[in-house]
């Protein structure tokens, strides 16, 4: 079974030019996308074969995620029960069977002047994946907002007190691994360096390879042995983020 996400910064801006491209090249069973900064009839995709699942934030032009999956889902829980972010759209869970397939945007802590909302977000988010996982494994992919390691972004030194890259919130990623998740992608490639899912539009930063790695897929630690590849692909253009993808024998 094939996996892809992708942060589209904007789907109605992708459905134009590049989101059809892409999804037909990545030909996923499950496809998820964050940020879509739309609303419900704004936008109308047709995908044969494809059931969609919208979660979309109340205010217009903000955050919202979306699963297109020919996997039939059991259920589907919209949000992780609190309200706060649930508003936003940030979260879709889809039961499938086996095992739970989890999309999420993690919201972002402007410049570390919403770090306490953020990091109240990290507690809350881990205490619902841990939930889920202690019924069946789980998949869970998005954008996470956050390099973890210094090897995850082109300048650490000069990025460490920045939004994404501070102390704070690399820690709370550790903690999620801690709590039995597994970034596959670093799990299998330690020592790949140069590996990035998103650039700046400033300064020719994809040009240049200035990137951060900040999209991941996360797998319940006993899904390893399931993994047949992860992968980042990085020449799939359009949002400011690239497309990830996980495959499971």
């Amino acid at each position: 079974m094939k996996f892809a996400s992708w942060n589209v910064n904007g789907l109605r801006a992708r459905l134009k030019k590049d989101f059809m491209p892409a999804f037909k090249t990545l030909d996923a069973d499950v496809f998820a996308v964050q940020e879509i900064k739309m609303q419900q009839g704004e936008a109308h995709i047709e995908l044969d074969g494809y059931r969609q699942f919208w979660n979309y934030g109340e205010r217009k032009g903000y955050s919202g995620t979306a699963i297109f999956s020919r996997v039939e889902a059991q259920a589907v829980t919209y949000g992780i029960g609190v309200d706060e972010f649930d508003r936003e759209g940030r979260v879709i869970t889809l039961d499938l069977g086996d095992t739970f397939f989890v999309n999420v945007y993690v919201p972002n802590s402007h410049n570390l002047e919403w770090l306490d909302r953020r990091l109240n977000w990290e507690d809350a988010f881990r205490n619902y994946l841990r939930g889920l996982d202690a019924v069946k494994p789980v998949v869970v992919c998005g954008d996470f907002n956050v390099a973890h390691q210094p090897i995850d972004l082109k300048n650490p030194a000069s990025n460490h007190h920045s939004a994404g890259f501070s102390d704070e919130e690399r820690g709370k990623f550790t903690e999620l691994l801690d709590a039995g998740f597994v970034d596959i992608f670093r799990k299998l490639n330690p020592d790949l360096a140069g590996a990035y899912t998103w650039w700046s539009y400033l300064r020719k930063a994809r040009l240049t390879n200035a990137g951060w790695r900040i999209d991941y897929f996360l797998i319940s630690e006993r899904l390893i042995d399931n993994v047949d590849a992860a992968q980042i692909k990085s020449d799939i253009l359009g949002s400011d983020h690239c497309p990830v993808t996980l495959t499971l024998k």
